[in-house]
């Protein structure tokens, strides 16, 4: 009798090794990373491309658990990621630079736009950025350390011009005399929906040289991950291809995240995305996109020193990497 279950026993315990095995394959060592990334602001098309890999898979075939976490006016993503309360954010070269200078420990692995999309909204009888000298110029807190000092020295303009932007385009609106900063997606959408005919100057074409909506991350989750780093940032230059071919699943997210956003914003902000060719235009043309070059670092940390926002001494090269992105060639 014992003989005749002798390969039962033999096929139960196959069965159970097999089984084992299976459970060994799918346990901690092939669960996916974590990675939560913070966006600068509320859901959008500029953000699309982080969507679309969330969305359409690519960050769970890079083998990577992302949570996209919305930005806004409350959300201090600086403060969040050197707390490691998340991994990656969306950030800015001067943002970079200043923490290096300060000695706080962020870096730079890659971008998503090869221009800051900053720029300025004026009225159609406005032929160039250097035409404005008559004209009142609305100017944020915060573009007076960043970009208006670029804009002062290379046209001569005076701080006498300038009045605050509160983020209302009524003064605009109502005074053809006055321009104001704004974004290409956001500004001139409003002025077409008030049915005022404007032109938009990109900063960027005149030779303003940070980059766009950068992967920020620091060195302490770098160093601990550098594997994670290279596949998150991979996958997310990834989602920016796909999100330009097809931008419906990223869409779906941003208006779930955002339900402010309308169809009509996102379709005109991935026009003036594709006409502007931040994404794959400049090096990104030749080197594929998300690239980001010494070169580009060090003409904006020889304007931030010349407009006295960063100090000399700043060992520029501490505030980014390329090696995430050189060699990439992810074309669109």
């Amino acid at each position: 009798m014992a003989s005749s279950y002798r390969p039962l026993r033999l096929a139960l315990i196959h069965a159970s090794v097999l089984g084992l095995l299976a459970v060994a394959a799918s346990g901690p060592s092939s669960a996916a990373d974590k990675v939560t990334f913070q966006t600068s602001w509320f859901a959008q098309a500029e953000h699309g491309g982080f969507y679309q890999a969330k969305a359409t898979g690519l960050y769970d075939k890079a083998g990577l658990d992302v949570t996209v976490r919305m930005g806004g006016p409350q959300v201090n993503a600086m403060q969040l990621l050197l707390a490691g309360e998340i991994d990656v954010m969306m950030g800015y070269d001067f943002q970079c630079l200043k923490a290096v200078e300060q000695g706080l420990p962020m870096i730079t692995v890659g971008t998503s736009f090869q221009y800051d999309l900053q720029g300025m909204l004026t009225h159609d009888n406005v032929n160039s950025l250097a035409d404005l000298k008559d004209k009142t110029i609305l100017v944020a807190t915060p573009g007076r350390t960043s970009w208006w000092p670029w804009l002062k020295k290379k046209y001569g303009y005076t701080d006498e011009q300038t009045r605050p932007y509160t983020f209302n385009l009524q003064p605009f609106f109502a005074d053809p005399n006055i321009v104001q900063q704004s974004y290409p997606s956001s500004e001139p959408f409003q002025a077409i929906q008030q049915g005022v005919p404007h032109k938009f100057f990109l900063f960027a074409a005149d030779g303003y040289p940070p980059y766009g909506t950068t992967m920020v991350t620091t060195r302490r989750f770098l160093e601990a991950g550098h594997d994670v780093v290279r596949r998150f940032v991979r996958a997310s230059l990834e989602g920016w291809k796909s999100y330009v071919g097809d931008p419906a699943p990223a869409n779906a997210l941003i208006k779930e995240a955002n339900p402010k956003m309308s169809d009509a914003q996102i379709a005109f902000a991935i026009a003036k995305l594709k006409e502007l060719k931040v994404i794959d235009g400049g090096d990104a043309a030749t080197q594929g996109i998300g690239i980001i070059t010494e070169q580009r670092w060090q003409k904006t940390y020889e304007y931030l020193v010349d407009a006295g926002l960063l100090k000399p001494e700043v060992d520029w090269r501490n505030a980014f990497t390329t090696e995430f992105v050189k060699g990439l060639q992810i074309m669109m």
